[in-house]
């Protein structure tokens, strides 16, 4: 479900008009989380790391509006909820794609999260498509403590989806930091819009001590 967003009275509508017929229009942002609670947190009772950092990455785009928004023709759209796709490196080092649903209990959607993939590893043969717009794609490169990520992309279509890539977690000073990049439409946030999202996906991980 989805609401359209009135572009008279919005408040950037000025700004979705000066970035919306820009080529590239997408603008990327990285920076380190610090995940020492998270990695802990999974570590005591065997969990995905990866799986719990999509579920809490889902969360805070789902609580944020602007993570919501999508563009489709002349209009915005604000989607009550936002899903994601990730990629899946499979054994022979080939990789696919694996759909899943924002589910806002953390244990029922980190199980759903694992199941997807099971499923997806076990006949890699089948790749789903999808080009719905309400969601977020995702990416990990494990191998690499990244300070900058390019995303490849279609020129010619359509596409407000925001990018998100997990990197190499690695030890500093005592704690665990993980690289994060963040990459979206210019037309429908700015980078204020991105910081918030950074703190509260802190956040949600800080919470984990409570």
């Amino acid at each position: 479900m989805y609401r359209e967003i009135d572009l008279a009275t919005w408040e950037r509508s000025k700004t979705f008009h000066f970035f919306r017929p820009y080529d590239d229009p997408y603008f990327n942002v990285t920076g380190n989380l610090d995940v020492t609670t998270l990695l802990a947190f999974c570590r005591e009772r065997g969990a995905s790391f990866f799986h719990h950092c999509l579920y809490y990455s889902l969360k805070t785009a789902n609580d944020m509006e602007p993570f919501r928004l999508r563009i489709a023709g002349e209009k915005v759209l604000c989607y009550d909820r936002i899903n994601g796709g990730t990629t899946v490196l499979y054994d022979d080092h080939t990789f696919g794609f694996c759909y899943f649903d924002y589910l806002p209990e953390r244990g029922a959607c980190v199980q759903h999260i694992a199941q997807r993939i099971a499923r997806l590893k076990a006949d890699p043969s089948h790749i789903p498509d999808s080009d719905a717009p309400d969601m977020i794609h995702y990416s990990v490169m494990p191998w690499v403590s990244f300070t900058g990520v390019k995303n490849p992309r279609r020129f010619g279509i359509e596409d407000s989806v925001p990018k998100i890539v997990f990197g190499k977690y690695y030890e500093s000073d005592g704690k665990w930091w993980m690289p994060l990049s963040v990459e979206v439409h210019h037309a429908l946030m700015d980078g204020y819009h991105v910081g918030v999202y950074f703190q509260r996906f802190q956040e949600e991980l800080n919470l984990l001590l409570k």
